[in-house]
C-alpha cells in the first residue's frame, strides 16, 4: 500500500503529539519532516528514531517553516499538518492558502484523533491567548485539591527544547530536578511554581507514558495547558481562562476558541485591570460561543515585595516572555506594579539588548518599555543577563512567575512581582471542585 507523505508545521509541542497519537504506527502515512516555528533554536534537529517508531528507523528532521516548499516539492507531500497554536484567524488562514497554493491538502487533527483517556479523575485548565493566566488558575485548583486530601499529579504541555530522547518522560519533584534536567526558563516559570507549592510535575514528550507515570503517584491528574491549546486528554472537567485585555480574541485565535466553546467553566482573569467595560463585553460574547459554561469573574492581584525599590526609582521591568512575544501583550504584571508604585522612570531595555534579545525586539516591534525573558537555552540565558546588567536602571523589576536571581547574575537591586487568583461574586472554584470530586470513587 501506497503511504501519504505528510509533514507537520509544529513548534516543539503539539506537533509531536499528534505524530505519537495519529501517526507513529499509522502505516497509511508516511511523515517525512516536522517543520519548526516560534521557539528558537529548534529547528535543524532530528526526531529520534527511539522516539519515532518501527516505521521510522532513521528518524524524522526537523527543518524551519520557511523551507516548507523546498519540503513539499522535494517529498512529493500530499499533506500538511498544522499542530502549533496561539494563532490570528488570519495567520491560520494565510497559512491555508500559502500549503493549498504549493499544491498540497491542509489538515488540522482535531480532539478525538489526539486526546488520550486517564484512569484517573481528569481536570484541563485552557486559556484563549498565551498570558490569560492560566497558570496561576492551576496553581489555585492544585492548592484547593491538596486541602482536600487528594494527591495532585500536574502534567504540563509539551516544552521540549532540549534532548528529545532523554525528555521522553519527565519527573520533576524538586528545584535541583529542574537542575539537573537543563531546563530553561520557559521551563522553569512553568514547573517551579507548582513544586514550590507541594504538587509533582510531569512533562515530556510522550504524553501517554507521562501519563502512565503520574497515574501512579496521585488521586487526580491536573492539565496545564500552553498557548492556547486544547487539552492532550480526555477531560472531565474543562477549565477556559480568557483575558478581557485581549477583547475580541476569544473568538478570532486558533485554537482558542475550542477551548471557549468546549469549557465547562469559564474564568475571565484580571478583572481588576481590565479597561472599563471589557469584562461586560466579554461576558456577552463567551455566552454567545458557549451558553452553557458557567463563568467566574476573577481579579489577579499583585504582590510586591520591596515597593519602596521602586518609588521614585529608574526601573527596568522583566516580563514573562512568551506572554509578550506570541501572546501579544505590550506588559504584564511587573509594568503594572512600576506604576503602581510610581517609578520615576521606566527605562526602554532596547538600548542595551544583546544577540537574540535584540533580534526578539525586531521580531515583536509592539514591545515598548519591557524586557521578554527570554531564555530558551544557556546561550539566550547569558544574553538575558548581559542586557539587564547593562541596563540603565536603578532596580530591575522582575515580573516572570520565577526569580530570575535564581538563574542569572543580576547585578542591581531587584524587585519580584507576583499574582494569583481571586474569584470575585458567588461562584467559587472550591464548591465547583467539591461538585466534581463527588462523582469520583476514591479510596478512604
Amino acid at each position: 500500500m501506497k503511504r501519504t507523505n505528510v509533514v507537520i508545521l509544529g513548534a516543539a509541542g503539539r506537533d509531536f503529539h499528534n505524530f505519537n497519537t495519529y501517526f507513529r504506527n499509522n502505516e497509511a502515512y508516511n511523515v517525512v519532516a516536522f517543520t519548526a516555528t516560534q521557539i528558537p533554536d529548534i529547528a535543524g534537529r532530528k526526531y529520534p528514531p527511539e522516539l519515532a517508531g518501527s516505521l521510522y528507523p532513521e528518524g524524522i528532521p526537523i527543518l524551519p517553516e520557511e523551507e516548507l516548499p523546498e519540503i513539499l516539492r522535494k517529498f512529493s507531500v500530499e499533506q500538511v499538518i498544522l499542530a502549533y497554536s496561539d494563532l490570528p484567524y488570519d495567520y491560520v488562514m494565510h497559512t491555508v492558502s500559502w500549503i493549498l497554493s504549493l499544491g498540497s491538502d491542509f489538515r488540522i487533527i482535531g480532539p478525538n484523533n489526539s486526546m488520550l483517556k486517564s484512569n484517573l479523575p481528569l481536570i484541563a485548565v485552557l486559556a484563549v491567548r498565551t498570558g490569560s493566566g492560566k497558570s496561576q488558575t492551576t496553581r489555585k485548583i492544585g492548592k484547593i485539591l491538596r486541602n482536600m486530601g487528594k494527591r495532585v499529579a500536574v502534567i504540563r504541555h509539551p516544552m521540549p527544547y532540549g534532548d528529545l530522547l532523554l525528555q521522553k518522560c519527565q519527573r520533576f519533584g524538586t528545584y535541583d530536578d529542574l537542575r539537573k534536567n537543563k531546563c530553561t526558563i520557559e521551563e522553569i516559570e512553568e514547573y517551579e511554581p507548582h513544586i514550590m507549592e507541594g504538587n509533582l510535575v510531569f512533562a515530556g514528550v510522550d504524553f501517554e507514558e507521562i501519563l502512565k507515570a503520574a497515574e501512579k503517584e496521585a488521586d487526580v491528574i491536573l492539565f496545564d495547558g500552553g498557548n492556547n491549546d486544547w487539552s492532550l486528554y480526555h477531560a472531565n472537567l474543562k477549565i477556559t481562562v480568557a483575558d478581557p485585555h485581549r477583547l475580541g480574541h476569544e473568538s478570532s485565535y486558533f485554537p482558542g476558541e475550542v477551548n471557549v466553546r468546549q469549557a465547562d467553566i469559564i474564568i475571565i482573569n484580571k478583572a481588576n485591570t481590565a479597561p472599563k467595560g471589557n469584562v461586560e463585553k466579554l461576558t456577552e460574547n463567551l455566552k454567545k460561543l458557549n451558553p452553557k459554561a458557567r463563568i467566574i469573574i476573577a481579579n489577579s492581584p499583585i504582590i510586591v515585595e520591596n515597593p519602596n525599590l521602586i518609588t521614585n526609582k529608574r526601573v527596568l521591568v522583566v516580563e514573562d516572555g512568551p506572554t509578550l512575544t506570541h501572546g501579544d501583550m505590550k506588559y504584564g504584571a511587573g509594568y503594572i506594579a512600576a506604576t503602581n508604585y510610581k517609578a520615576k522612570e521606566i527605562i526602554d531595555p532596547k538600548p542595551f539588548a544583546v544577540g537574540s534579545i535584540k533580534q526578539t525586539y525586531k521580531k515583536y516591534p509592539h514591545l515598548i518599555d519591557v524586557l521578554p525573558a527570554m531564555g530558551y537555552g544557556d546561550t539566550q540565558m547569558k544574553e538575558l543577563e548581559e542586557t539587564i546588567n547593562a541596563s540603565d536602571c536603578e532596580t530591575v523589576i522582575i515580573g516572570t512567575p520565577i526569580d530570575l536571581g535564581r538563574l542569572l547574575s543580576i547585578k542591581k537591586s531587584t524587585v519580584r512581582v507576583k499574582y494569583e487568583l481571586d474569584e470575585q461574586g458567588p461562584i467559587k472554584l472550591e464548591t465547583i471542585l467539591e461538585e466534581f470530586l463527588q462523582k469520583f470513587p476514591f479510596e478512604k
